[in-house]
């Protein structure tokens, strides 16, 4: 064979093999493409089921039903739904019993050993601050937020104190004369990482539908 035949030959094998490259690189681009389409259609249908399955939890809840699991699996049960103001949030938001991982990464949850809803103490119901409680941030002193109970009492609450602690240095009270609720989400709300120690806390006391807003806050269930 011929130089010039040889040449001929090695490059049309170097533009055979550059194309299996490119060919290779085009799959697996499609590929990562097409996972990256899945996820972004995923996890908001994921979002918008488990609302679902919520919202009928909480509908059987409400009829008396009990602790009624929103999934099969779920340690967990609808206790609440958290009705924040229009201009914070646009809808109401199911409570859940507890305030694990588990359950604040599909709602609000009532931390364990705080108080019952609409009972004397101090109730925490914790989010996450990029979800379900990022409204806190848009809450002010005197606003309401209502808190319906699975067996229909309903409790109107207006914010009598906003705080920022530090997990490491503050407590939060659980002692009240009259029924409380503390709203908790970590802080700052644009915090780039998560697991941070400073929480964002809401206070809110039973208000009466003719009691004024308060124009600061009264008492503070910070330690």
């Amino acid at each position: 064979m011929s130089t010039v035949a040889r040449g001929d030959a090695n490059t049309a094998l170097r533009d055979l093999r550059a194309r299996r490259v490119h060919g290779v690189a085009l799959a697996a681009l499609l590929a990562l493409g097409a996972a990256s389409l899945a996820v972004g259609f995923w996890l908001p249908l994921k979002a918008a089921l488990a609302e679902e399955l919520l919202n009928r939890a909480w509908s059987a809840a409400r009829h008396g039903e009990g602790h009624v699991r929103p999934w099969p699996w779920a340690d967990t049960w609808p206790v609440a739904r958290l009705s924040l103001p229009p201009a914070a949030h646009s809808g109401p938001l199911i409570v859940l019993a507890g305030a694990t991982g588990r359950e604040l990464a599909f709602a609000p949850g009532l931390l364990d050993g705080s108080a019952q809803l609409g009972e004397p103490g101090v109730a925490v119901i914790a989010a996450h601050r990029d979800t379900h409680f990022r409204a806190l941030a848009r809450l002010a002193l005197g606003d309401r937020f209502e808190i319906e109970r699975a067996d229909g009492a309903r409790f109107v609450y207006a914010v009598t104190s906003t705080d920022v602690i530090d997990t490491k240095a503050d407590t939060l009270r659980l002692d009240a004369s009259a029924s409380t609720v503390a709203l908790v989400t970590c802080y700052p709300f644009d915090a780039l990482v998560p697991g941070g120690t400073l929480r964002y806390v809401v206070t809110g006391e039973l208000a009466g539908d003719g009691d004024p807003a308060p124009a600061q806050a009264r008492r503070r269930f910070v330690l």
